[in-house]
Formats: C-alpha cells, sequence, structure tokens
C-alpha cells in the first residue's frame, strides 16, 4: 500500500493506493507519503474538488463486495449539490435503512464515494472525518446542498 496526502480546508486527507485502486481516505497525512501516478491524479482531483471546479471524481476506486459495494455505488450517484436519505438508498440497494447506515458508516473513501450526502429522515446522521456531523454539514454546504 502506498499513501500521499495534503491538507485541505476540512484538515489533512490521505489517499490510500493498492493494486492500482484507491482503497482508502484518512484523516492524516502519513509519516513517510509514496507517490504514483494514481495518488498524484487523486491528490489533484481533490484539490479540484476543494476549489469548486470539480463535481465528479474520475478515479478507480475499490468499491468493496456484496452490499456495502452496491450501497457505495448508490452513493457515488448521488449528484454534488443533492442528498439522499438512508430509506431511498435501501430502496435502491434493497436492503433495509439501517443496513444502509451501517455500510455508509464502512466507508473507506468518503468525500470520493460521498456518503456524506447520507442522511436520515429525521436526524443529519453520522460522519466518519474529524469533527463528524460538522464536517460533514461543512461538505454539503461547500457542495451547496446544506443552507445553514
Amino acid at each position: 500500500m502506498i499513501r500521499a496526502g495534503m491538507v485541505g480546508p476540512f484538515g489533512p486527507v490521505a489517499l490510500v493506493e493498492r493494486d492500482g485502486l484507491l482503497v482508502g481516505l484518512d484523516w492524516t497525512l502519513p509519516d513517510t507519503p509514496g507517490q504514483s501516478a494514481l495518488l498524484a491524479e487523486g491528490l489533484a482531483q481533490l484539490a479540484a474538488y476543494f476549489a469548486g471546479s470539480l463535481r465528479r471524481f474520475d478515479l478507480p476506486l475499490y468499491w468493496g463486495t456484496g452490499l456495502h459495494a452496491a450501497v457505495r455505488r448508490a452513493m457515488a450517484d448521488i449528484p454534488m449539490g443533492e442528498t439522499r436519505t438512508y430509506g431511498q438508498i435501501a430502496r435502491i440497494v434493497g436492503a433495509p435503512p439501517q443496513a444502509v447506515g451501517q455500510a455508509c458508516g464502512a466507508n473507506p473513501l468518503p468525500i470520493l464515494i460521498p456518503c456524506h450526502r447520507v442522511t436520515g429522515t429525521r436526524r443529519f446522521g453520522g460522519f466518519s472525518a474529524p469533527g463528524g456531523v460538522e464536517t460533514k454539514a461543512a461538505l454539503l454546504r461547500h457542495e451547496g446542498a446544506l443552507l445553514l
């Protein structure tokens, strides 16, 4: 595995590459950053997203298997500036909303696979980044999906 990172407006982020796929996004900078064309492109796309000039990532990602893969692909289909509820994703993938919430929480590629765009019907839902739901809200405001 190779890691490379940057500091963005929401703090440090590092991408993790294995076998030509991005397999993780961590919220810390690597001690010894690696280098590859994929990591360089991933960081460039993240920088463009943070700058507001990229609306959809185009990178080779590890989607996982089974329900997790289905939920991640459904999350990736949510356009920037929009949100979906756990229930809406559940109907798409044919699973209970609670299982969708667990799959969202297990997403190893937040931002790239936009789990922050998934909310509850009566609650906001959690988020794995430092700052938790505050960071989720900041990402949604950045995308124009949350006007608070």
